[in-house]
């Protein structure tokens, strides 16, 4: 075929319409927001830290082991390891401490669960530090164990204070300056859509610590952790799904 014959039948094909194909687009946008939308409604069938458990956890590791840290840090993860079973949710039992710079903050942390939906650390540092809160896309619980976190919103003129014992809820979307005032630890355990908070963890090591091991053992451990959450079913309601299969095998379809 010469080449005469090849630019004719390219100039015979109509060109696409542009609306057909920005219509395409916007169509597979809007399934994907209403996916999305539809995914935020339900993501509370996969949690499994219960939030009321949690809180009275702190109060009893302050309690057990007053002006020890590392005591309330074992309390906490044997009791959890007694409370939930390894077949519902992977707990890293195992003290892997990193730093952590997000919003202006430094501090280390212990990551004690990572998954999708729901995160437990251990947070906080002995000098005292203050940064921005971000704005997360899961409510926050921080709960005292020692020392003092300050947090004020704009236009409050007066600031919020919590103590040992205390939890300092954060709802998603929530903007704050905190300060956790000399030395403080906490047990701070988030619900909702963890993946998209992790830029706001990662945001000051790209831009100014470039501490890039840090990086890497906090990139390594959340996914080690979130990953080993997935394989044991932390997202799929075994409940459900049972059921599922239940009305199928009497209507016969399988």
């Amino acid at each position: 075929m010469g080449s005469g014959q090849k630019n004719a039948k390219a100039k015979a094909k109509p060109p696409q319409n542009w609306l057909v194909t920005w219509g395409k687009r916007l169509g597979i946008f809007s399934i994907l927001l209403a996916t999305c939308a539809w995914l935020d409604t339900i993501k509370d069938r996969w949690y499994v830290l219960d939030t009321v458990l949690l809180h009275e956890l702190a109060q009893s590791a302050i309690a057990a082991s007053p002006n020890d840290t590392a005591g309330m840090i074992s309390h906490i993860v044997k009791n959890l390891t007694e409370t939930y079973p390894s077949n519902d949710i992977r707990l890293n039992t195992h003290e892997e401490w990193v730093f952590n710079n997000a919003g202006g903050a430094m501090g280390a942390m212990y990551i004690i669960h990572a998954s999708i939906t729901e995160y437990l650390i251990i947070f906080g540092t002995p000098l005292g530090t203050e940064g921005h809160s971000g704005v997360h896309t899961a409510d926050d619980y921080f709960h005292i164990l020692v020392g003092e976190q300050w947090a004020f919103e704009p236009g409050a003129l007066v600031m919020e204070r919590y103590t040992p014992g205390m939890v300092h809820l954060m709802p998603r979307g929530v903007v704050k300056q905190y300060k956790m005032h000399e030395g403080c630890w906490a047990m701070e355990y988030a619900r909702g859509w963890i993946p998209l908070m992790l830029p706001f963890g990662f945001a000051d090591t790209l831009t100014s610590t470039l501490d890039v091991g840090t990086l890497y053992n906090t990139v390594r451990i959340t996914g080690r952790e979130m990953i080993g959450n997935l394989l044991i079913g932390h997202y799929i309601s075994r409940n459900h799904f049972t059921n599922i299969v239940s009305k199928l095998v009497e209507a016969k379809k399988i």
